[in-house]
This record gives structure tokens, sequence and C-alpha cells, in this order.
């Protein structure tokens, strides 16, 4: 069996990891991070309890329970995922990364790591995803130049970063499909008098809802005709058992730095 760490425990993702880890017959949690300053509602309690009940360690220090995992999946904040990363490059662990909204130097440090351990990161674990993005390479290196070039993302209210990291991994496939710089082709806002839409550009709207799991639209429109990719995501395990599925397949990975696409051999 793999032994799992999880950090981010308690957030919306870190409770579908924990029953999807349950599940798998390849993997068992072994160690759970929380934050020291974390508060602890009457739910979340509930859970640290059926936690400890199936002797998962809790503990609010990933330094000090090293010796207790094989692959630590991280889905908590950019500042936490970064300090948790350098711990496991000094401890020699390999990680899952799921925590999106990097900075581009944040970023280059990210893959600098890879160079003794191994990291899979992805903004986005479902299978369904990465098959879109499949497809909008196709899309855009036939008509992209051709057409006006949306992404729509809708996420839960209590999402942090905007866009979503998935739009962005989105935006940056079409980009290089379409060989153009994403940093000149993305626009993140339109008001006032802009004046007519220029060429090559990709624009992103951003809606924050309720409960919305995760919708992304891509849209390629043109005078002739307009194409719409759509993923919505329905359940929150499709994401976890993404994870899991990548932490098993790191596992027997020295190092290197690797995406999904790796993962499912795309």
């Amino acid at each position: 069996m793999i032994k799992i760490a999880l950090s981010g425990t308690l957030g919306k993702m870190g409770k579908s990891l924990v029953q999807e880890i349950y599940k798998d017959k390849k993997t068992t949690l072994s160690v759970a991070i929380i934050s020291n300053n974390q508060f602890i509602s009457k739910n979340k309690n509930t859970i640290l309890n059926e936690l400890k009940k199936n002797n998962v360690f809790i503990s609010t220090s990933l330094e000090k329970v090293c010796h207790k995992f094989d692959v630590l999946i991280d889905f908590s904040s950019i500042d936490k995922t970064l300090e948790n990363i350098k711990i496991c490059y000094k401890n020699r662990k390999k990680v899952v990364i799921g925590t999106t909204g990097f900075s581009s130097d944040e970023q280059k440090n990210i893959f600098k790591l890879s160079n003794k351990i191994g990291i899979v990161q992805s903004s986005n674990f479902s299978i369904g995803i990465n098959l879109v993005l499949q497809l909008i390479d196709k899309v855009a290196k036939t008509i992209g130049s051709d057409s006006d070039i949306e992404i729509i993302e809708e996420h839960h209210s209590e999402k942090k970063d905007a866009p979503s990291g998935t739009a962005i991994t989105l935006g940056k496939k079409i980009a290089n499909a379409m060989n153009n710089d994403f940093k000149k082709m993305a626009i993140y806002s339109r008001v006032g008098n802009i004046g007519v839409r220029k060429k090559n550009t990709i624009g992103f709207s951003v809606i924050r809802t309720g409960s919305t799991i995760g919708n992304h639209t891509v849209v390629f429109a043109n005078k002739h005709e307009h194409i719409k990719i759509i993923h919505k995501a329905i359940d929150r395990s499709i994401f976890a058992k993404g994870a899991i599925k990548s932490a098993i397949w790191l596992f027997k990975k020295d190092k290197g730095f690797f995406s999904m696409n790796d993962v499912l051999k795309l």
C-alpha cells in the first residue's frame, strides 16, 4: 500500500480525497496535515474524529511526519504548498500538487525542485478536462487565428483565485497551439469604450456562484460557425480520483516534473 499524506485535509477537496483514499485499494491515508490556526467547526471536528478512528496521524507540521508517508497530495494554499514542497525536497518525498494560483517565479521554483523529487502538478485532475485540452489544441491549430476565442469559467463563491487555474491552463494551451504569447493574448477585463475586438486575443469571463464545483466553456467563433467545448464537473470526486491516480503513478518515479498528460499517457 502506498502511504499518502494529505495537506488541505479540511477543505472541499481534502474531504473528498479522504473518502476516495478510503475506497482505493492501492493507497492508505497515513497522515492528515491541518493548519495550526484553523478554526475547527463542529463539522470539521467530526471529520478529525473519523480520521483518528481510522488511525490517520493528524499533524500541523509536515516536517515532523515525513517518515510516515510516501507521497504528499497537496490541495492547501499557495504559501502552505510552497512550504510543503521544500520540506518534501529536503526529505526526498514525492508530491502531487493541486493548489493553483502560483506566480511565474513560484512556478519556476517548483519546476527546479523536480530535479531531485517527483512532482505531478495539475490545475485540474479530471480525465474530462485533460481530454478537452487535447481537443482545443487541435481546434486552435486549425481555426484559432480566424476565430474570436472566449473562456468562461464558473466556480463556487469561496474560490479564491480568478480566473481559475484550469481556465489559465486552457488559455495557455490555445496560445501555444497558435504559437503566440499567452500574456499578450489574455484579456481579463472589458470596461468602457474599448473599441472593436482585437485579433488573436483570448477573453476570460469569471463567475462565482453558490456551490458550483467547476464549469468551463471554450468558444471559437468566426463569421461562419461557432464551436463550443463545455466541461461540467458534476461530482468533486473526479478530481480526487485523478489526484490519487497521479500519486500511484508517481510512486514509481524517482524524480522529474510531470502533468496529467504523463499520468494519462495523452
